[in-house]
């Protein structure tokens, strides 16, 4: 592979009209990506240090992305989300949304555990909430619809990798803090969960959190999704582990039909 290569195939070494126009379209939603709830608005010197480009290729992009009215100049010159976004979202939340079955099971384990509820599906190397039900609990885990996590730990990542091949793992792997050796332990991870039916994590991602998950089945019997309670590991003690594991399998169920109408990667 070129320098500019991907794995995906979104760039290549710059050669020809296909391999050009796909890196500037993946430069394009990286600059978009270094947007988040956190930094919602970027200067223009703030973005060419983050994104490491040319300052004359982000201007480039940034009027492109204006034009089309996915970034927005507030009054301060600083770029931010642009109403293009409005319409988007719309339809995102059209598509994700879960049937009222399935919403509903996700209250109810909320409420009968007091603990709260992800929905996690897989995409690429990172595992993204499409779901979530707050437990009531002062002291909770969140983690917002629409966040994205790595696959190199976590509860519910080792359910979403189940079944992934060896290339999978070790591009999940070398974007983990351990580096490439970290794939002998998602495969590791991989199959533990896959004898015992269940996940569980502690302090993984954080210290003092802890997670326990369980597979989202379709049809034909592959992992589409994980189901998760999320919170302060103080709760998540061996006593409660099986009560938790017996109710995320029996929604997961409930949850498996109503993941039928929403979209996938194909």
């Amino acid at each position: 592979m070129g320098k500019d290569a991907r794995p995906d195939g979104s760039g290549g070494g710059g050669d020809g009209e296909s391999g050009g126009g796909m890196r500037t379209v993946q430069r394009a939603i990286d600059i978009l990506g270094l947007f988040s709830e956190h930094r919602p608005a970027l200067s223009l010197r703030q973005l060419v240090e983050a994104s490491g480009l040319p300052k004359t290729t982000v201007l480039r992009i940034l009027q492109t992305l204006r034009l089309n009215g996915l970034l927005w100049l507030d009054e301060h010159g600083r770029y931010t989300a642009g109403p293009t976004f409005l319409r988007w979202v719309r339809m995102a939340d059209q598509g994700w949304r879960l049937p009222a079955p399935a919403r509903r099971a996700l209250r109810e384990l909320a409420a009968e555990h007091r603990e709260t509820v992800h929905l996690y599906v897989r995409r690429d190397v990172h595992r993204v909430c499409v779901a979530q039900e707050e437990g009531p609990q002062a002291l909770r885990h969140i983690v917002q619809v629409g966040d994205e996590l790595p696959l190199w730990a976590g509860g519910p990542s080792k359910v979403l990798l189940l079944g992934a091949d060896d290339a999978l793992l070790e591009r999940i792997a070398g974007r983990s803090p351990s580096g490439p050796a970290h794939a002998a332990t998602l495969r590791h991870w991989a199959a533990e969960t896959a004898r015992q039916g269940y996940a569980v994590s502690h302090g993984e991602h954080e210290e003092g959190l802890s997670s326990v998950a369980v597979p989202v089945r379709g049809r034909g019997g592959e992992v589409v999704a994980a189901l998760s309670f999320g919170g302060p590991s103080a709760r998540f003690t061996p006593e409660r582990l099986p009560r938790f594991v017996t109710s995320l399998a029996g929604a997961a169920r409930t949850v498996a039909g109503g993941l039928g109408a929403l979209p996938t990667e194909g």
